[in-house]
């Protein structure tokens, strides 16, 4: 088995919000998990207005394209301990 065999194994689709994606099976709905954004005092699901401009762009372009992306690195991350 090669190596490309081998990632083609850990792939797998499924349907996300209508549209079937595919994704590492190891990350499946890992997002929030992952995401700086989810512990980030300024990111603010509820109101897009008060929410994190880099994030409401983000948010933007995941629906535009259709992917889902976590932030792993953010110049301008505070953290935050309230509840994901």
């Amino acid at each position: 088995m090669t190596n490309k065999e081998t990632e083609i194994e850990k792939i797998e689709r499924y349907n996300h919000h209508g549209t079937w994606m595919a994704v590492r099976s190891n990350l499946k709905g890992k997002h929030r998990e992952h995401c700086l954004c989810f512990i980030c005092n300024k990111f603010d699901i509820k109101d897009r207005e008060k929410n994190c401009p880099i994030a409401n762009i983000l948010y933007r372009l995941c629906v535009l394209t259709e992917i889902v992306t976590p932030v792993w690195e953010c110049k301008g991350f505070e953290y935050s301990d309230r509840p994901i």
